[in-house]
C-alpha cells in the first residue's frame, strides 16, 4: 500500500476516534451506538497496524 495513503488513513481514524463520540453519537443514549463505533475503531487500528508492519523485516535473524 502507498505509504502516503496509508499516513493519511491513520490521521482519519485519530480525527474520528475525537469527533465521533463528542460530536455524532453526544445525545445517542444507547450504549450499543458507541460499541458500534469502537468496535469499527479497533478493527481499522488493527488493520492499519498490520498493513504498516507488513514491510517490516527481522535483521536479527541469522
Amino acid at each position: 500500500m502507498n505509504p502516503r495513503r496509508l499516513k493519511w488513513g491513520i490521521w482519519a481514524v485519530v480525527v474520528l476516534c475525537y469527533a465521533v463520540p463528542y460530536a455524532l453519537l453526544r445525545d445517542v443514549a444507547h450504549w450499543y451506538g458507541s460499541f458500534l463505533f469502537w468496535g469499527i475503531a479497533g478493527l481499522t487500528i488493527i488493520l492499519l497496524n498490520v498493513l504498516m508492519t507488513a514491510d517490516f523485516n527481522d535483521r536479527f535473524e541469522e
